[in-house]
């Protein structure tokens, strides 16, 4: 049975950090494109990184680069995003998930639950 289990997230000031951590089961982590996604209040569901299962290239939303760094550990099976200079628009749901395929350009595949990350002072 394929779960994706977050954590890490929390409440931190504007200029602080993060790291989330996705534990993955039932498939390994290069079976597939995987990345972070997140959702604010009253926004589409958007994904700030991914990592291909391929060559393990990686792509960032625009709003985030610079700041977040996705990792993999296959032999742990997890990933991982460290979030830095986190600002008040970062606040959202943040999930773990796959592509539908090795590559980020593919379509959604399975989703964690999500853990809450809030930036606030």
């Amino acid at each position: 049975q394929v779960q994706l289990v977050e954590s890490g997230g929390g409440l931190v000031q504007p200029g602080g950090s993060l790291r989330l951590s996705c534990q993955a089961s039932g498939f390994s982590v290069d079976r597939y494109a995987m990345g972070w996604f997140r959702q604010a209040p009253g926004k589409e569901r958007e994904r700030v990184a991914c990592i291909s299962a391929t060559d393990g290239s990686i792509k960032y939303a625009d709003s985030v680069k610079g700041r977040f760094a996705v990792s993999r550990d296959k032999a742990k099976n997890t990933m991982a995003l460290q979030m830095n200079s986190l600002k008040p628009e970062d606040t959202a749901i943040y999930y773990c998930g796959t592509q539908s395929g090795y590559y980020c350009e593919g379509g959604p595949g399975y989703w964690g639950q999500g853990t809450q990350v809030s930036v606030s002072s």
